[in-house]
């Protein structure tokens, strides 16, 4: 699919000091610590055995419980004002990833850090006092969205609970939120069938923003727009950004969107992040085999004939990643050490990072 036009001047975002942020730099409890950082996190999806399969063990056979391993060990942090694009195939693990970071799935291992702040070490209290500031938006706004309740409910019913507005100034908040998000405010009273795609993103984004968050996890929230819908909601997002000083997680496997709208481009591969850097360096001279591979498949506004050349060979299944690199299966640089030694995420050059034995080859 080809990229949607952006107003470059929204689509710039911060000062190029937002994107100085490594993976994981940090020192905790200091103005320099990160808005969010997620260390050495993983997450494990267990099936357990049921009574036929516990059964049949007690029967000779050789059942066991099915462990998808989603996310493995990764470190992820990102700056106050920061948009960071998180890329890769589907099944890779970014979705988990943002679940993982707004909340919604528990961690497996790891830590959470808000501000240089265990979330999950504090009081119910504080933690959902924080947990507000971490918000989501989701894939499918029409999956999303409670078919029984009409907008009012769906964008203002948060914001009554946790004591942000009054009951009796929902409403005109509400239509406060819907005209941020370039909706008439006279739709408050209307069901999620009754809006177009476009328009049901935007009543997702003004769901997000009514508890007044920091940071936003947007998980493929552009994916199931058309295009031209599509750079309408990426502006709002860049716009919303300046207006809202706010903090981006985006999740996407569009790498043209990725390039417009971020100021770093975190790479995964099979529950592992495998290159992280400023969104000029990756696309300009990716490092890791995978993060070259996809650039070389993206479509591109060229004059001439160009052979695209998939990857080789499936992404693995979770249930049974490959040892040392997850990526040697279909890699052409594939070396014996790639597989039996997984590679550490290093720091290659200044702001860049990449998990790759060639790197340690001169």
């Amino acid at each position: 699919m080809n990229a949607p036009v952006i107003d470059p001047t929204r689509a710039s975002g911060a000062p190029a000091a937002r994107a100085s942020a490594s993976v994981s730099d940090t020192v905790e409890g200091t103005p320099s610590a990160p808005l969010l950082e997620l260390r050495s996190v993983s997450k494990r999806f267990v099936k357990s055995l049921d009574v036929a399969a516990k059964i049949a063990n007690v029967l000779g056979a050789r059942m066991r419980e099915e462990v998808v391993h989603a996310v493995d060990r990764v470190d992820l942090s990102i700056r106050t004002g920061e948009v960071v694009g998180l890329v890769g195939e589907s099944g890779c693990g970014k979705s988990t990833l943002g679940r993982m970071a707004v909340g919604l799935h528990s961690l497996t291992e790891g830590e959470r850090f808000w501000r240089g702040t265990d979330l999950d070490r504090l009081p119910p209290e504080k933690r959902r006092e924080r947990q507000l500031a971490i918000q989501m938006i989701f894939q499918d706004p029409y999956a999303s969205l409670n078919p029984r309740l009409r907008v009012l409910d769906i964008v203002g019913e948060a914001p009554v609970v946790h004591g942000i507005v009054p009951k009796a100034e929902q409403k005109a908040y509400v239509e406060d939120m819907l005209v941020r998000v370039g909706l008439d405010p006279t739709v408050l009273r209307r069901f999620p069938h009754q809006f177009s795609g476009g328009q049901r993103a935007r009543v997702g984004i003004a769901r997000a923003l009514a508890v007044r968050p920091e940071f936003l996890v947007c998980d493929e929230s552009v994916a199931a727009l058309d295009v031209s819908i599509q750079a309408q909601v990426l502006n709002l997002f860049m716009q919303l950004r300046e207006d809202l000083d706010l903090t981006y997680l985006f999740i996407s496997h569009d790498l043209g969107v990725v390039k417009h709208i971020s100021d770093r481009v975190v790479i995964m591969y099979l529950g592992r992040v495998v290159e992280s850097a400023p969104t000029e360096d990756v696309f300009a001279s990716p490092n890791h085999p995978y993060t070259q591979a996809l650039l070389a498949e993206a479509p591109k506004l060229e004059v001439g004939k160009k052979t695209y050349v998939a990857i080789r060979g499936e992404i693995p299944s979770p249930l049974h990643p490959p040892t040392g690199c997850h990526f040697h299966p279909r890699c052409p640089h594939a070396m014996e050490r790639c597989r039996s030694e997984q590679p550490a995420l290093k720091e290659i050059a200044p702001m860049r990072w990449s998990a790759c034995h060639l790197n340690d080859m001169g």
